[in-house]
C-alpha cells in the first residue's frame, strides 16, 4: 500500500510538472510525437505483439470469455488503427489558442476567449490496450499531460506502449512525464490517483457501469461520467415505415454490443400493425430476440413479454425491448423515464413533431431519420473521440480534441482603470 501510494504521488506530481511544458508546445511538435509514434508502432509490432501475448496467455489460463481475449488482443489490425488514428489526430486543427470570441467593451477594453488545455488528465479503462494510444494521442493533441491507468489484464501490453511513446517524447525533447502508464495492477492506484486533486484537473472513466460507479462515487476530481447507453428509437404515426425499419434493424444489429446499439424500439399504436411484423421478421432472421408489451406480442406471437426489468435495460446483445405507445407524448415520457441521456432517435416525415423530439428529448445526440449509431466522434465529424459522455459539464456527448480543452478570458487594454 505504502509503496503504491509513493508511485501514484510521484506520477501525479511529475505529470502536474510536465503540463505546463505540454501546453506551450507547438502543433509541429505535438504532430511530430503523433506521426513518430504511429511509425514506431508499426516498425514494433513484433515486439509489442510479444508483450501482448503475455497478457492473452494470462487472460486463456484465467479461462476469460473469448470476446475478451479479442478486445485484448493487439492483431496486425489494430496496430495499424492506432497507428492510423494517431495520423488522423495529427491531420486534426489544434484547438489550442483558438480565439473562440472576441468583444470591445464601452472603455476600449478588448476582451476575448482562448481555448487552453485542462491541464492533467487521468484515463481510468478497461481491457483494451488500444486505448492507450488512442488517449494519449488525443490529450498530448489538446496540450494535456496525461495518467493512464488500464486493466490489470492488459498490464504488459500498456507498459509496452508507454515505453514506445515515451521513447518518441525523449527523442523530441518533450518531457517524458507527458504520458504515463501506471506500472501496477493494484487496485489501490485508482483510490489513490482519485485523491489527487491538487495534481490532476479530470478524470475519464472507460469501461463497465460498475468502474464508472466506483470512480464517480470515491473521486475528489471531476468525473466525466458515461454509465450506460440505453438507446431508443420512436416510430412515429407518420414515419417512412421502409425508411422505419431500415434505421432499426441497423441500429439493434450492426453491433449490438457498442453503447450507441438500439436497446428499445417505441411504435406508434397507428402503424404497429403494419410495422412491427415486418421488421420483426427481419430482426428475427437476424437473432434478434424481441421482448414486447401485451400489445407487441399479440402482434408478434414469437415475442417474449417483456419484464418490468427489460425497460431500461442495457442488453449489449442481440435482444431488444419493444412497446406500442399512443403517442410521441408517450414516447417521450417513457425515453425519459428509462433513457441513460445518450442517444434517442425519432423516425418521421412530420417536421413540427421532429422539431417538437429534438427539443424536448434530453440526451447528448438527438436524431431525425437516422441510426442511433452514428453517436461517434468519427461519425460526427469530430475526427477522433476519447469517450462519450452523459453528464453535462462540462461535455456531452462524444468528446473530441476541443471537449479535451477549456477557455480562459484574455483582455487587452490600454492604460484602463475601474472607477
Amino acid at each position: 500500500m505504502g509503496n503504491v501510494k509513493f508511485i501514484v504521488e510521484e506520477m501525479a506530481k511529475k505529470a502536474k510538472e510536465a503540463s505546463r511544458a505540454v501546453a506551450n508546445l507547438s502543433t509541429t511538435v505535438k504532430n511530430s510525437v503523433l506521426l513518430k509514434t504511429a511509425d514506431k508502432i508499426e516498425a514494433s509490432k513484433e515486439r509489442l505483439q510479444a508483450e501482448n501475448q503475455k497478457d492473452l496467455d494470462a487472460a486463456k489460463e484465467k479461462g476469460l470469455s473469448s470476446a475478451f481475449i479479442d478486445r485484448l488482443a493487439l492483431s496486425d489490425k489494430v496496430i495499424k488503427s492506432m497507428a492510423d488514428g494517431l495520423r488522423e489526430v495529427a491531420a486534426l486543427p489544434d484547438p489550442v489558442g483558438e480565439v473562440v470570441k472576441m468583444w470591445k467593451r464601452p472603455n476600449d477594453l478588448l476582451v476575448g476567449r482562448v481555448r487552453i488545455p485542462l491541464g492533467v488528465i487521468c484515463m481510468i479503462y478497461e481491457s483494451r490496450p488500444n486505448v492507450t494510444i488512442d488517449a494519449a494521442g488525443l490529450c498530448l493533441k489538446a496540450g494535456n499531460a496525461t495518467i493512464l491507468r488500464g486493466g490489470s489484464d492488459a498490464i504488459h501490453s500498456n507498459m509496452a506502449l508507454a515505453r514506445l511513446l515515451q521513447d518518441v517524447l525523449q527523442e523530441l525533447q518533450v518531457p517524458q512525464e507527458a504520458v504515463q502508464v501506471v506500472p501496477t495492477t493494484d487496485r489501490e492506484a485508482v483510490t489513490e490517483l482519485l485523491k489527487k486533486e491538487e495534481e490532476v484537473d479530470l478524470i475519464i472513466p472507460r469501461g463497465g457501469e460498475g468502474l464508472i460507479r466506483f470512480v464517480a462515487e470515491n473521486s475528489r476530481i471531476p468525473v466525466l461520467k458515461h454509465y450506460k447507453g440505453v438507446c431508443h428509437v420512436y416510430v412515429d404515426e407518420d414515419a417512412d415505415l421502409d425508411m422505419a425499419k431500415d434505421i432499426c434493424f441497423n441500429a439493434k444489429v450492426q453491433r449490438p454490443g457498442v453503447c450507441n446499439a438500439m436497446e428499445g424500439m417505441l411504435v406508434h399504436k397507428d402503424v404497429a400493425q403494419v410495422f412491427l411484423p415486418n421488421v420483426g421478421e427481419a430482426l428475427k432472421e437476424a437473432g434478434v430476440e424481441l421482448r414486447g408489451c401485451d400489445r407487441t406480442c399479440a402482434i408478434l406471437p414469437y415475442a417474449k413479454r417483456a419484464q418490468e426489468s427489460d425497460w431500461g435495460e442495457e442488453f449489449l446483445d442481440l435482444i431488444l425491448a419493444v412497446k406500442v405507445v399512443d403517442s410521441m407524448k408517450e414516447a417521450m415520457d417513457y425515453i425519459a423515464k428509462y433513457g441513460s441521456n445518450h442517444t434517442e432517435a425519432i423516425v418521421t416525415r412530420d417536421y413540427a413533431r421532429a422539431r417538437k423530439f429534438l427539443s424536448e428529448v434530453d440526451a447528448s445526440l438527438v436524431l431525425v431519420n437516422a441510426s442511433t449509431r452514428f453517436n461517434d466522434g468519427g461519425q460526427l465529424g469530430l475526427g477522433a473521440e476519447i469517450g462519450i459522455s452523459t453528464s453535462k459539464l462540462h461535455a456531452y456527448g462524444p468528446m473530441g480534441l476541443e471537449e479535451l480543452t477549456t477557455t480562459k478570458f484574455i483582455a487587452y487594454g490600454d492604460g484602463q482603470i475601474r472607477t
